[in-house]
């Protein structure tokens, strides 16, 4: 059970707490002030990740490793991460009676022109159109782009199990923890920022799932189809054989989707001492 669980999810999943999507952005001005400021601000923070990626790569190793312990400290403070099953989103749609799409600033939604996907999902218990109109004030968007969309619950189940079979995965974050704002539906290379800072910089900017995934070799046909869904590589081939790696696995459900034979289960995150599953 993660810390976050424990503090603040009575010993459940966090996420799933009504209380982290309860508080009242239009009293709550270090918060709203928190979110207005991270989304229109989000352009530069991303151009200078994508800078210091790139000079992370050449710089001394004591160097980068004081640099990633420095922004991990500071993103698990203030805008933590992590993967979430489709079952368990259909369950923060339940408490989030306000479910809006929005543009993908990790997709560059803030570039002028942009068509950038409107693939987030802001998640909160009443609307806030004030605060996405602060935080998008200089949004300009091109043709393509969807701009902002008010969803039920069965539109957005739908958009997110759409978004599942083209191999994205769905994570969730707060703003100001333990306060939860919003989930994402992300990929490598071209999408998720956090995941590239994870997955490329070493950062420890999300942190795994609740679940992990597992396969039942009787049901596999070697379709091999999970392995192009996996946007963490805890699936790969070795020769005609598949292998799941479970220690690798952060339990987003996005191989278990691909499988036409139902053979990838997901199973609370706990022993994995079969680290490895060949079949």
């Amino acid at each position: 059970m993660c810390n976050f669980c424990v503090k603040h999810g009575d010993g459940k999943r966090w996420y799933a707490n009504a209380v982290n999507y309860a508080m009242d952005l239009e009293s709550d001005l270090e918060r709203r002030g928190y979110m207005v400021e991270f989304m229109k601000s989000f352009e530069k923070y991303r151009k200078t990740i994508n800078v210091g990626l790139r000079a992370l790569r050449y710089a001394p190793v004591p160097l980068q490793d004081g640099i990633k312990k420095k922004m991990t400290d500071s993103f698990e403070e203030n805008h933590f991460g992590q993967p979430v099953p489709l079952e368990d989103c259909a369950r923060i749609f339940d408490i989030a009676t306000n479910i809006t799409r929005l543009p993908c600033v990790c997709r560059g939604a803030k570039q002028k022109g942009s068509n950038a996907e409107s693939c987030c999902i802001m998640v909160t218990v009443k609307p806030h159109d004030g605060i996405l109109a602060e935080g998008f004030s200089d949004y300009e968007g091109g043709p393509d782009a969807e701009g902002f969309e008010k969803l039920t619950k069965e539109q957005a189940m739908a958009y997110l199990r759409a978004t599942e079979d083209r191999g994205l995965c769905h994570t969730i974050w707060t703003f100001k923890t333990p306060f939860i704002a919003a989930i994402c539906n992300c990929d490598l290379p071209s999408g998720c920022l956090a995941m590239r800072l994870q997955m490329e910089g070493g950062v420890r900017i999300m942190w795994k799932g609740e679940d992990v995934a597992r396969v039942d070799p009787s049901l596999c046909t070697n379709c091999q189809k999970c392995v192009k869904n996996c946007p963490f590589n805890a699936i790969s081939v070795t020769g005609r054989q598949v292998c799941l790696d479970r220690l690798s696995c952060w339990g987003c459900g996005t191989c278990r989707s691909a499988c036409p034979k139902d053979a990838i289960s997901l199973e609370p995150r706990g022993d994995t001492s079969d680290v490895a599953i060949v079949w």
